[in-house]
């Protein structure tokens, strides 16, 4: 409230300053033509300043936004240019007649001719022409403002919803992990300080890697690599895991975060428990672009109320849409003879920012 009457105040004090400037300018012209100033210099100032003030106000308030914020251009123009005429006959009007005596006009002012109407036909015009420039312009960098503070809370929307993915990752994962490196703890398995260890790589790229917005190519695979690691300790022997990666990853940046939740699903609904179970998971680098490529099997009896899961993919959708412009991403979800497929492909970033 109080933010509403100090820009109504600052607006006003906006035009009472304009108005000033311009009595003191017609002042001045005045006073270079006669050599003189006193009060019937003023009073000529005022009333012809109050003459363009008709013009102005009624076009900034009733034309503009009535016509011109409408896109009607053409009823614009035409009420614009009565408007003006008929602006300009009443201060021509005003001045020859009832206030030619007193303010002692010169002999050009002494009837209504049309010469003069042109005169204040096109003096008005500036004035009209100037206060919608600024209005104008006034308008456009407020709705800079706007789109400004619009992207700066879709911002803080994404960097929640990031947040929240990594809530989403963080409890039951790390849960299930601990427990199988505890089992495989207990029978003195080989494998136990590996895994611990990419456990814990992968748990400081979720809390501090990702908290950017594009991070390096080579620490998401790396997150990719321990990730799958860590949930093939979970899975049958039978269960085959096709997994393929560059050998050389170039110097680019990508989105984090974003084939997790694909991949979680596929361990977590994608194996049916078949003797043919199947993950095949794939980079591949061409260009400035990165491809994606995930197939698993899965049953049509599986129960597919699979609630989390569709909110990591959610999530990855509306991260892309923030993240990347139109034409540098495209994703693809398949389901079809008992496979599931997702292909997502990124156009590489050069910078982190």
């Amino acid at each position: 409230m109080q933010e509403h009457l100090l820009n109504k105040r600052n607006k006003a004090i906006g035009h009472l300053l304009f108005w000033a400037a311009s009595i003191l300018f017609l002042c001045f012209i005045f006073f270079i033509y006669s050599r003189e100033f006193d009060l019937k210099t003023l009073a000529k100032a005022v009333t012809i300043n109050a003459g363009f003030g008709i013009a102005v106000y009624f076009n900034l308030y009733i034309l503009i936004p009535r016509f011109l914020t409408r896109k009607q251009y053409i009823y614009y123009l035409f009420w614009l240019v009565v408007l003006i005429s008929i602006s300009s006959l009443i201060l021509q009007a005003l001045i020859v007649y009832p206030l030619r005596l007193f303010l002692e006009v010169s002999e050009q002012l002494t009837s209504i001719s049309s010469e003069t109407h042109s005169a204040f036909f096109f003096a008005t015009l500036f004035y009209v022409g100037i206060t919608t420039f600024l209005k104008l312009f006034k308008d456009w960098l407020s709705l800079q403002d706007i789109n400004y503070k619009l992207a700066k809370t879709e911002k803080e929307k994404l960097e929640a919803e990031l947040k929240s993915l990594k809530g989403q990752l963080n409890p039951h994962f790390l849960f299930n992990s601990l427990n199988n490196i505890y089992s495989l703890a207990l029978i003195q398995s080989e494998k136990v300080p590996d895994l611990i260890l990419r456990l814990s790589d992968l748990m400081r790229h979720i809390i501090y890697d990702s908290k950017d917005n594009f991070i390096a190519l080579q620490k998401e695979i790396e997150f990719v690599d321990n990730f799958i690691a860590l949930q093939k300790i979970r899975i049958t022997e039978n269960t085959s895991i096709n997994y393929t990666k560059p050998s050389s990853v170039p110097s680019a940046y990508i989105a984090p975060l974003l084939f997790e939740p694909f991949i979680d699903n596929a361990f977590k609904h994608g194996l049916p428990g078949t003797e043919t179970d199947l993950i095949a998971i794939s980079f591949e680098i061409e260009d400035d672009w990165l491809s994606f490529r995930l197939e698993n099997n899965y049953s049509n009896e599986e129960n597919t109320n699979t609630k989390n899961s569709g909110i990591g993919i959610a999530n990855v959708k509306q991260r892309l849409e923030h993240l990347y412009k139109p034409g540098e991403y495209h994703l693809q979800i398949e389901r079809a003879n008992d496979k599931h497929s997702v292909l997502l492909q990124l156009k590489l970033k050069t910078n982190g920012n």
